[in-house]
């Protein structure tokens, strides 16, 4: 049987793929002031967000934001946050550097492999974007990229990211609940499951021309996962709007699943009575399941889940982490899944 690939991951983590050099994390600074961050918004003009959106975003920010938050000035249009108070929302891991988060990427749309995003992500295209939430609700709503960005506070929410091959990140996202968003649609009695469609377009994405999978890029939450306050719609990260190689410009955090359920680049939400398979169920139904939580005493079929190598830690042949149950966040969602026996492949 060959190889299958998933859309948050490539190779088998022991493969002997050759992985970047570990860079030093970038050092700790200050978020520049707010009148820097509507000047950065203005000089990057169309490359990042209009400072009448800015301004929205900053009246929402009525507190100081961390020290603990890295920018990168010049590089990106800086996005404001307040340090999130979510339980479980701000893990105390050793942040994974800016280069690796970036220039390590599983987006299949761009192409295959690890270095694929970083070099062809350029082609997407972010502005216009429109989000569509459908299907059982209310409120059908069609909300623009500057609709959604002064939708809910910016917060900055430190996540753990577990990809399914065995490796791993510790990322500082920018963004807010989920829930923040669904509310507004009016969700009905009949919504049980919530589908995420990410965009598909040959011509900005060159990966969407092959074969690995049926595409657009379909993922799926159950309802109360996706109305739980640790799932994150993000924006940015470490202090910035997100790069396009990392999912812009809204794309879906799921802390305590494998990272292929967090969909990049969203375009359609469709709120269902019934679950849809998702894009990896479809391409390979014995390996990944709908729920796919992250379970060191469940193996993948072709490898142990039980430890993990943390990107830009040592390199390919560091001592490898003990895997967490639930990635760590456990006490916030083990709830979730109470009578459910976590030993079965779902």
């Amino acid at each position: 049987m060959p190889l299958i690939l998933t859309s948050q991951h490539a190779a088998h983590p022991d493969s002997g793929q050759v992985h970047p050099v570990p860079s030093e994390i970038t050092p700790r600074a200050l978020y520049a002031t707010r009148r820097q961050w509507l000047r950065d918004a203005v000089l990057l003009g169309s490359g990042g967000l209009a400072a009448s959106s800015w301004s929205g975003a900053l009246a929402q920010t009525s507190a100081p934001v961390s020290a603990a938050t890295v920018t990168r000035p010049g590089k990106r249009a800086a996005l404001p946050a307040v340090r999130s108070s979510v339980p479980g929302a701000l893990a105390v891991d050793k942040l994974t550097s800016y280069e690796h988060i970036t220039t390590y990427n599983n987006f299949y749309e761009f192409g295959t492999d690890k270095s694929d995003p970083a070099e062809y992500a350029h082609t997407l295209r972010t502005r216009p974007w429109t989000l569509s939430i459908e299907g059982e609700v209310g409120r059908p709503l069609k909300l623009g990229l500057d609709d959604l960005l002064k939708l809910g506070a910016m917060e900055e929410r430190i996540y753990r990211l577990r990809c399914v091959e065995g490796w791993s990140m510790v990322i500082p996202w920018v963004g807010y609940s989920l829930s923040t968003l669904l509310q507004r649609a009016q969700p009905t009695s009949r919504a049980k499951f919530v589908e995420f469609i990410s965009l598909a377009d040959a011509q900005q994405m060159p990966g969407v021309r092959s074969s690995v999978l049926d595409w657009p890029y379909v993922e799926g939450l159950r309802i109360d996962e996706a109305m739980h306050p640790l799932t994150l719609m993000a924006f940015g990260l470490y202090g910035e709007v997100l790069p396009p190689q990392n999912g812009a410009p809204l794309r879906l955090v799921v802390p305590w699943k494998y990272g292929f359920k967090s969909a990049k680049s969203i375009v359609t939400i469709r709120l269902t009575e019934k679950p849809r398979p998702s894009s990896w169920m479809l391409a390979n139904p014995r390996e990944y399941g709908y729920y796919s939580n992250v379970n060191p005493t469940v193996d993948h079929p072709r490898w142990s889940q039980a430890t993990e190598r943390r990107i830009g830690e040592g390199g390919l042949f560091a001592p490898r982490k003990p895997t967490l149950m639930f990635n760590g966040y456990g006490a916030q969602v083990a709830q979730l899944y109470a009578g459910m026996d976590l030993r079965k492949f779902y």
